[in-house]
């Protein structure tokens, strides 16, 4: 559908439309991994919040972090799901911009919690003694706090930008969910400006975690690297390989998705890349804590003992 006017009042997702014939088949496996990411991340949840062993400035931040996986997938799996299911791709103007919106809102909150857990595994590894001091519990909803706020303020930054776009050329979002690229490209007004300040503030906002991040590993590693013993290594490391794992998994996927040359763009591979950090990721997130946290395993084995108790009772 082909606009005419200036007014836009709904936009068209145009998702795998190319993959007609397996439409029903993306929609089970989507299925699939939406209700193991909310299963999984609410049992994370749970785990934390009703389990006072687990009150400690790391868990708090896996919850935020079991949150944002969780708005992330119900963000963009509901409405996928829907298309495959029923074919029905329209999605209004005011949703449409809602999207943008908690999608800016999670990016950049992901980016702060991040490197928040990484400061808090630098202090835990390289400053043991004085934890308590650098990474209280004030402390820990301090971070957080600010970090869910950053992501705020450039999320209404960014839908005011997108706002002010007219929409004249069309209304198809060659894309998963409304993303800023591919609206930006279907904007009929001049979008330099607007693509200047994209540009610089998400650049400063994505440098200032990242660096936080590496900077915190550089002091986690050469800690690491003075331990005499192997096994001390190896069980220091343990305690940081989960979280270094995710950053990996999460960076790969928004650089290669934001910073490629654009000699190399692909709407196809933004796809691909926007169902791992929006689907696949967060289903695996939880997984990859409880695989690879002791304390975790122990407590759900704990649960489980209990449950299987109290229905032998019965």
């Amino acid at each position: 559908m082909e606009v005419t006017n200036l007014t836009v009042t709904e936009f068209v997702l145009l998702g795998f439309y190319e993959l007609p014939s397996f439409q029903l088949v993306l929609f089970f496996m989507f299925l699939v991994i939406y209700v193991t990411t909310l299963v999984g991340n609410s049992l994370t949840i749970g785990l934390f919040c009703f389990d006072h062993h687990f009150h400690s400035p790391m868990y708090i931040l896996l919850c935020n972090m079991s949150v944002l996986d969780m708005s992330f997938t119900s963000m963009v799996l509901p409405k996928l799901l829907d298309i495959f299911l029923t074919g029905n791709k329209v999605i209004s103007y005011k949703g449409c911009i809602t999207q943008v919106f908690f999608f800016v809102v999670l990016m950049v909150s992901e980016y702060f919690i991040l490197a928040t857990m990484a400061y808090d595994r630098y202090v835990a590894i390289c400053h043991p003694l004085r934890y308590s001091n650098f990474m209280s519990l004030h402390v820990c909803f301090w971070m957080s706090w600010t970090s869910w706020c950053i992501g705020v303020f450039e999320g209404i930054l960014y839908v005011i930008l997108i706002s002010s776009c007219t929409f004249c050329r069309s209304n198809k979002v060659d894309h998963l969910f409304c993303d800023l690229k591919p609206l930006i490209k279907l904007s009929c007004s001049d979008t330099h400006t607007i693509e200047m300040v994209i540009l610089g503030l998400g650049t400063i906002i994505g440098f200032v975690p990242l660096v936080m991040t590496l900077l915190s590993y550089m002091y986690i590693i050469s800690a690491i690297l003075k331990i005499h013993s192997k096994e001390g290594r190896h069980k220091t490391f343990s305690t940081c390989s989960s979280h270094l794992t995710v950053i990996l998994l999460f960076y790969g996927t928004v650089l290669g998705m934001y910073m490629r040359p654009k000699s190399s763009y692909s709407m196809d591979q933004d796809k691909v890349f926007a169902i791992l950090y929006a689907g696949v990721i967060p289903m695996l997130n939880p997984l990859i804590y409880s695989l690879k946290n002791e304390e975790v395993k122990k407590a759900l084995y704990k649960i489980k003992k209990e449950v299987y108790l109290k229905r032998r009772l019965w």
